[in-house]
């Protein structure tokens, strides 16, 4: 506690603290669900267990060892995992008493026919028959067993059961509850949109905005390249870059001078986006991070990246519907986001903005 950290670009934040120093962005996709990366700055609060992407800063611990957020999430874990289907919790109750009775009453039918004349061979197996056909080895044994197979069955086929009591409970389910980042949805930003505003096509503005982000290592400028390279487009180096925190980045090439970034950036340099305004509202009300592309001064046209749903999420949502299930989504990312991820996946109920123990608390 108090320790100042220096945390460089690609590593894993070590513990939960406070920034003094830097700027960076950071992955908290595993904490939040938040698939975008978090800007960082002076006095915003790092999560331990999550991954700083861009900048170089430094934190003052404040949680560490059993205190940190991701201790938390692993004791959740690890008290599911330890507990017993409550109906393994009543064999074992009846076993208790079941198994000194019928041990008793084993003995009692060997003395019986002891005294009474017969051999103790005689008497032996009379003790040991009573104890084969009445000791209850099937009560304590079968639900273990039922238990550990159904898991394992389930393991195969890619379901994880968090507890014996989660699986016995599994009969009565009535609504499914799904996390969003990397369940519902592939868990890394793709791009969605281009638009061309002016006299540029579709491909020259994401040429133009991949050239911009080639040098950069935000994962938002990662998903553009990737796009650009994907639909056969020569993404050539820009002979200066520069990365403007928070706001976008500037690079040049040849004769021309590019710009990706958010209003900010476009009010900063005095670009006007007044024919942008419509879509990027469009966009944004869709949950989508959209970036205005700029030439030489003028907005030539928009791109916008998100975290897009899985191939199969739609089918089986449906599949759950079909079954008579309620569906909801809980999620850690924006209200804006959540929404627009469900009403693509036709999910009926959504909780936004929930860390992780609020989320089982929901």
């Amino acid at each position: 506690m108090g320790d100042i950290v220096i945390v460089k670009p690609g590593q894993k934040i070590p513990v939960d603290g406070v920034v003094v120093e830097g700027h960076s962005s950071v992955d908290e996709s595993m904490v939040t669900g938040e698939s975008i990366p978090v800007e960082k700055s002076k006095n915003d609060k790092v999560i331990g267990a999550t991954i700083n992407k861009t900048g170089y800063f430094r934190f003052r611990a404040e949680r560490v060892g059993s205190e940190t957020m991701l201790s938390q999430i692993i004791k959740l874990v690890e008290g599911a995992q330890a507990s017993k289907a409550p109906i393994q919790q009543l064999a074992d109750r009846v076993s208790a008493y079941f198994v000194p009775a019928v041990m008793a009453i084993a003995i009692g039918a060997a003395l019986f026919w002891f005294f009474s004349g017969q051999s103790f061979l005689f008497s032996l197996t009379i003790f040991i028959s009573v104890l084969v056909i009445a000791c209850p080895c099937a009560l304590g044994l079968a639900t273990p067993t039922a238990v550990m197979v159904g898991t394992g069955k389930g393991a195969e086929h890619g379901i994880l059961i968090k507890s014996a009591a989660a699986l016995q409970k599994a009969q009565e389910i009535n609504i499914v509850v799904f996390d969003k980042t990397g369940t519902l949805t592939k868990g890394k930003p793709e791009v969605t949109d281009v638009i061309a505003l002016g006299r540029m096509d579709k491909k020259e503005v994401l040429r133009h905005a991949a050239i911009a982000e080639k040098r950069s290592e935000h994962p938002l400028g990662e998903a553009i390249v990737g796009k650009a390279k994907e639909q056969g487009l020569q993404v050539a180096n820009a002979e200066s870059f520069n990365s403007i925190t928070g706001k976008g980045v500037e690079a040049i090439f040849g004769a021309k001078r590019s710009l990706l970034g958010n209003r900010k950036l476009m009010a900063e340099r005095k670009i006007s986006i007044e024919s942008a305004e419509d879509s990027l509202d469009t966009l944004e009300s869709q949950g989508k991070t959209a970036m205005v592309v700029a030439v030489n001064g003028k907005a030539a046209g928009i791109v916008a990246v998100a975290d897009t749903l899985k191939d199969y999420s739609k089918e089986a949502v449906a599949a759950l519907h079909a079954m008579g299930k309620s569906v909801a989504m809980i999620t850690g990312d924006n209200k804006r986001t959540a929404e627009a991820i469900a009403s693509q996946a036709g999910i009926d109920t959504v909780i936004a903005d929930v860390l992780p123990e609020g989320k089982e608390r929901k």
